[in-house]
């Protein structure tokens, strides 16, 4: 088993108890030593406190851990940036109200708000030519799905 997926098996139990969902785990080895990149998230945008949180808790997990051998290694832990591309059902239900870009499979690009999700679709208010509809798209048939950084939303904006 490679090194990423015994980290990633290891402290998925201990982050799930604590609140946290393992998005991903990251290694580079330059020279004689490893970068360990672990990303965590949460129900909600994490705090810099929940970070130092997960962070203490990954540590003390990988320091006793037996299968990192005798390499040198630095811990890094963070959560996803706004630019991370949502993927699976939580990612989208943590954002909604956010404006998002969806480019389907077959290559259609829809921008809209997101109003709500499940675990199989996504739906977004898609504002067209002064006329806003509902859209509903198949989690399947979303290739890439990022949300929009807006910058000068005013309160009540839709």
């Amino acid at each position: 088993m490679a090194l990423k997926d015994q980290i990633s098996e290891y402290i998925t139990p201990a982050l799930q108890k604590a609140g946290y969902f393992l998005e991903d785990v990251n290694l580079v080895s330059p020279g004689q030593h490893r970068i360990v990149t672990v990303i965590v998230d949460g129900e909600s945008a994490l705090n810099l406190d929940q970070v130092t949180v997960a962070s203490k808790l990954v540590s003390e997990l990988l320091d006793e851990a037996t299968f990192m051998g005798e390499t040198p290694f630095t811990l890094e832990v963070t959560s996803p940036g706004i630019d991370r591309p949502l993927t699976i059902p939580r990612h989208f239900a943590k954002n909604v109200d956010r404006l998002l870009k969806v480019t389907k499979t077959d290559g259609v690009v829809i921008t809209g708000r997101i109003l709500s999700n499940t675990d199989s679709d996504l739906t977004l208010s898609v504002t067209e030519k002064k006329d806003v509809k509902e859209v509903v798209i198949s989690l399947a048939d979303i290739k890439r799905a990022q949300v929009e950084i807006e910058f000068n939303r005013k309160e009540g904006d839709k």
